[in-house]
């Protein structure tokens, strides 16, 4: 039997570093229209689910083709309240509504920029694989082995890792996590407290498509790179042993 994946789409309303943020236009349409027509475009999903504790976010979710069969609560839409809880909530919601949740997909709004082939990417990675959860990552602008530093008790500098690379190519490479898409097991996401408890693998994907809007800034450099060619295809990040 197929597994059931089903595509969640987490937007609060409140924001301080970008008010409103998941209600920005970005080339016409909010930002959570652009994840709900990623999760619509994927194939394989059954639904897409929005939750939110917000009206107006769930009168635009439901108008783009979107469901929000029930609206977060306000203890887990705070700044201080982890998204995680907010992962357990909705699968916990979805399945007393009677429907199962195998596969958990999360297409957070902030990365308007992604397409369909990078979150199946990710689909497949997991259904073909014994991770727990699959992250998306870009690589990292900094190496921790090569270029960053850390300053001693006496404020002298030395490497962030000690090693011995003289060219950044030569170092092990090193990766930011992006909000491009998470891919996991519905039943690991309700035993689990984080994302590392369990077995994490990772898809790659390109810098211009994998931008997390959070401030100004970031709504700037995605409005000037929207439409641009998409670079390299996603790809399954593989360790060097591989």
């Amino acid at each position: 039997m197929k597994p059931s994946i089903v595509a969640f789409i987490f937007a609060r309303g409140g924001s301080k570093g970008l008010p409103r943020k998941n209600l920005r236009l970005l080339a016409g349409k909010p930002l959570i229209v652009h994840a709900i027509e990623i999760g619509r475009a994927l194939a394989r999903v059954s639904k897409v689910i929005v939750s939110t504790d917000d009206a107006e976010i769930a009168a635009v979710a439901e108008r783009a083709g979107a469901l929000v069969p029930f609206m977060r609560p306000a203890e887990l839409a705070s700044d201080a309240a982890p998204e995680w809880l907010a992962w357990q909530h909705a699968i916990r919601q979805t399945r007393a509504l009677g429907d199962a949740v195998d596969v958990f997909v999360s297409l957070p709004p902030t990365s308007p920029l992604r397409t369909p082939a990078d979150v199946d990417c990710a689909i497949d990675l997991k259904l073909r694989s014994d991770a727990d959860i699959v992250i998306t990552v870009r690589e990292a602008e900094r190496n921790p082995y090569f270029n960053m530093v850390r300053a001693g008790a006496d404020g002298a500098l030395s490497l962030a890792i000690e090693g011995q690379y003289h060219r950044r190519q030569d170092a092990p490479p090193i990766y930011d996590i992006t909000t491009v898409a998470y891919v996991a097991n519905a039943d690991f996401i309700l035993s689990a407290k984080r994302i590392f408890d369990g077995k994490v693998r990772a898809v790659e994907v390109p810098r211009e498509r994998a931008i997390d809007i959070d401030t100004e800034y970031d709504m700037r450099i995605a409005e000037a790179t929207a439409g641009m060619p998409g670079g390299k295809p996603a790809r399954i990040v593989s360790g060097s042993n591989e």
